[in-house]
């Protein structure tokens, strides 16, 4: 079994298909973050403050339930997390899943996918969700990212 874990959240399937090129290329393991609630189409619309996301990402505390956990997390060395760009951060999720493992000692490398927006604040958000554990900064990339692309970024660690 692999030392890495690629985990992610994908709302409308994008941030899945980059997970899984990731994934391949790096030869980790793949869960998906699966919230307990799913999201509906009208809980993603930014444009309503008063949807679901919306009301999420407005307040930091928020912690949406995930309806799965990874079995054996303490097996895993280095954990890339992936996420679509919500308000310039990932959505609050990502924290519930972070803060449902110890992950002291482990590297925590953040991918986000995003029509236009960049990291934004993400680093600073995702921190305190993950105590001890070493965060390297992120990256969001093209949708349509080829796996050489991801295999090089990965790569650049030296993990």
């Amino acid at each position: 079994m692999s030392k890495i874990l690629v985990a992610y959240f994908s709302a409308s399937g994008v941030t899945a298909k980059l997970a899984k090129k990731l994934a391949s290329a790096i030869d980790g393991d793949l869960h998906e973050i699966v919230p307990e609630q799913p999201y509906t189409a009208a809980d993603l619309d930014w444009m309503n403050k008063k949807s679901r996301s919306s009301i999420e990402m407005n307040d930091k505390s928020f912690r949406p339930a995930v309806a799965n956990k990874v079995p054996n997390m303490g097996k895993y060395d280095v954990l890339y997390i992936g996420f679509p760009i919500w308000w310039y951060v990932a959505p609050s999720i990502i924290n519930t899943f972070l803060e449902s493992y110890d992950l002291e000692g482990k590297t925590v490398i953040p991918f986000a996918t995003s029509g236009s927006s960049g990291m934004g604040q993400t680093n600073e958000e995702l921190k305190v969700s993950c105590p001890g554990a070493l965060l390297k900064e992120g990256k969001r990339f093209n949708a349509d990212a080829e796996t050489a692309e991801l295999k090089k970024w990965a790569d650049s660690f030296g993990l």
